[in-house]
Parts: C-alpha cells; structure tokens; sequence
C-alpha cells in the first residue's frame, strides 16, 4: 500500500518561508518521479512542480524562482522549500507520485502520470 504524508504546512506572513515535506511509503521511492499540487478554496487544483526520478525539476511560472523541490531517497522523502511566500500562495498542498518506475512525463503539470496522492498540508499566508 502506498502512502504520501505531507507535513510543514502552517501560517506565514508575506515574505516569509516555509518547507514542506512528503514521506511516502509502499514502493522504491528512488525510481519514481514525484510532483507537488495545490488547490486553494474554490479553484482548480494546479501544478506546483515536479521532480524526476532522475532529479531534474520543473515548476510552474508563478514560483519559480521562490519555490525549490529537492529529494532525499534515502529517507524516502520529497520537500518543497518555499520562499518569499505571497498571499496567493494560500492553498492545500498536496504531493503525489508517478504511475510508472524511471520515467518522466512531458504532461508533468498534469494529473496524468500520477497514480498516489497525499491528504494535503495547509500552507496560509498573511498580508
């Protein structure tokens, strides 16, 4: 049974940072391609970033720059560190895993190559 728990959410003034974690559980974390997602309340879930099995990273136009998406295979554990945190960051953070071992998806930014998802962490930002 896979498992992906995130943790590190919390409250945050603009400006400020903060890293999330997601421990998974349940298959060789190091061959898979791993991403974050985020769903404030009444919108659409949408990408955060992605991290490949390979460790190359992707993000979405509005953190890159501020957001930076590291693994430790070892620990079985992806992070997301988060700076220069702005209101409209405020959402639930969600990590999630990819369907298939050693690949990379070009529809990373979609819900199309993951299969396992996380509960979520909420991350709230103050002006």
């Amino acid at each position: 049974q896979v498992q992906l728990v995130e943790s590190g959410g919390g409250l945050v003034q603009a400006g400020g940072s903060l890293r999330l974690s997601c421990a998974a559980s349940g298959r060789t974390f190091s061959s898979y391609s791993m991403g974050w997602f985020r769903q404030a309340p009444g919108k659409e879930r949408e990408f955060v970033g992605s991290i490949s099995w390979t460790t190359s990273t992707m993000y979405a136009d509005s953190v890159k720059g501020r957001f930076t998406i590291s693994r430790d295979n070892a620990k079985s554990t992806m992070y997301l560190q988060m700076n220069s945190l702005k209101p409209e960051d405020t959402a639930v953070y969600l990590c999630a895993t990819y369907k298939r071992q050693y690949y990379s998806d070009i529809y990373y930014y979609t819900d199309r190559p993951y299969d396992y998802w996380g509960q979520g962490t909420q991350v709230t930002v103050s002006s």
